[in-house]
């Protein structure tokens, strides 16, 4: 019963951390003229994607090495098929004043190829990691450095702000990292094999972030933060979440993962950038992106 109590517990504090992370890391962003969307691909992104990374970490020291791939693969899906999914649903749809196939899809669907490369040898070498990182810091400055709004009357930043973004960072990484534990502890209970952990209970777990701020982003009408979440969190888990840990041991990446889990996040990627090109994505399309998570779940477990 205390394994159940946690997890509801550490999803409490995750929902009322993601709530006040999105708030305060919006009114930053904006004081600094930074438009929502790269908010939203950088800053809320990547505060949603620490609990990948330090899953990852964990588990190389662990001697669980093989977890990192199936962790980036299964939160990279979930973040397409699940948060997308999820979002467009309680947003009523998802829509974006602004053209994100020009370069930010183009570079995740690159980041997907490059892992799918890397991955190929069933060995993740410390040029490659080098080069994701390359590939994250390109990336980054990218995003930094276009789309300032220019903008006299943008808000101040204030030191409760900046206490509120803490907190609620602390609270998304140490609800996420409970969530985890118990939904593992539970798996574990029900008799499930670790490789099928992995790929999806540990995932889920650390894709929780990206679902409860980006459906609390929608509720919000704020979309433009919900899609830029879910694009930078994929790019940020596939170069930073498979690097970092390599240069801590060596990754074991699992066979049976380039026969289908792997493929599988290389046609969900592609599929994202095919869902976006018009900008929208309807409430319909949000549950197909859904039944098609509950479908992979199905051919894993």
């Amino acid at each position: 019963m205390l394994i159940y109590f946690i997890f509801i517990a550490s999803l409490a504090v995750l929902l009322l951390g993601s709530e006040w992370f999105i708030d305060s890391a919006e009114k930053i962003g904006l004081s600094f003229g930074i438009s929502p969307f790269i908010i939203g691909v950088t800053i809320v992104a990547f505060g949603t994607s620490l609990p990948e990374l330090a899953t990852s970490i964990a588990s190389v020291y662990q001697g669980s090495s093989e977890i990192v791939i199936a962790n980036v693969i299964g939160s990279n899906i979930a973040n397409v098929l699940l948060v997308l999914g999820l979002t467009a649903i309680v947003g009523k749809g998802i829509k974006l004043d602004f053209n994100i196939m020009d370069i930010d899809v183009p570079l995740l669907v690159i980041s997907a190829v490059l892992l799918y490369f890397a991955a190929s040898d069933l060995h993740i070498s410390t040029l490659e990691a080098v080069l994701f990182l390359v590939a994250l810091g390109i990336f980054l400055l990218n995003s930094v450095s276009g789309e300032k709004e220019d903008n006299e009357n943008l808000p101040k930043i204030t030191a409760p702000t900046i206490g509120k973004l803490l907190l609620g960072g602390l609270a998304v990484y140490f609800g996420a990292t409970y969530t985890i534990y118990s939904l593992t502890q539970i798996s574990t209970e029900l008799g499930i094999s670790p490789d099928i952990i992995a790929l999806t209970a540990i995932a889920l777990g650390t894709s929780l972030p990206e679902v409860i701020v980006s459906m609390a982003a929608a509720r919000k009408g704020k979309h433009a933060i919900a899609v830029g979440n879910v694009l930078g969190s994929n790019i940020f888990n596939t170069y930073a979440v498979m690097s970092i840990p390599s240069f801590l041991g060596e990754l074991k990446i699992p066979e049976h993962t380039l026969d289908f889990s792997l493929p599988f996040m290389l046609a969900v990627t592609l599929l994202f950038s095919y869902a976006v090109m018009s900008n929208r994505i309807s409430k319909w399309e949000g549950y197909m992106l859904a039944l098609l998570y509950v479908f992979y779940i199905s051919q894993v477990i």
